[in-house]
């Protein structure tokens, strides 16, 4: 998150409390993370906060576009402040770990569908799937 996140809030009309600002924080920290690990983060970071004001608090920033949820299949929402681009995500399916991948060519060439059955699309999802090195060096390590 590059702008104050206070800016961002006032910006969208949101009242600037502590909590929204520790969890704007926890997100930029923990790029994918989870709530419950947004969660974690934030109570290190402040003291108590219930996990439903987490979760008030990321869907209310999700509407708001102050940052984007992604729900990969079999796994849990995860919530970053990369928002406003066409990026997308590599996902390892040993450990979970999670990654940016930009667009591969032109601006936003994936809203291009071969069909859209009539629909306006303004959006599109990709997610890929494979093994990211340390997994792949763990699962070469243990067939040596």
């Amino acid at each position: 998150m590059s702008e104050d996140p206070a800016t961002l809030l006032r910006a969208r009309g949101i009242q600037v409390t502590a909590q929204r600002l520790a969890v704007m924080r926890a997100v930029s920290a923990r790029p994918h993370g989870t709530a419950d690990a947004i969660a974690e983060h934030v109570r290190a970071d402040i003291g108590a906060i219930s996990r439903q004001a987490v979760y008030d608090t990321l869907s209310m920033l999700v509407d708001k576009g102050l940052i984007r949820r992604i729900q990969p299949a079999g796994s849990p929402a995860r919530y970053e402040d990369r928002v406003g681009d066409n990026h997308h995500h590599v996902i390892c399916r040993g450990c979970g770990r999670t990654v940016d991948v930009d667009c591969a060519v032109g601006e936003t060439p994936c809203l291009t569908a071969a069909a859209d059955s009539g629909f306006q699309i303004d959006e599109a999802e990709v997610i890929f799937w494979g093994t990211c090195p340390d997994c792949l060096a763990e699962v070469r390590r243990v067939h040596e």
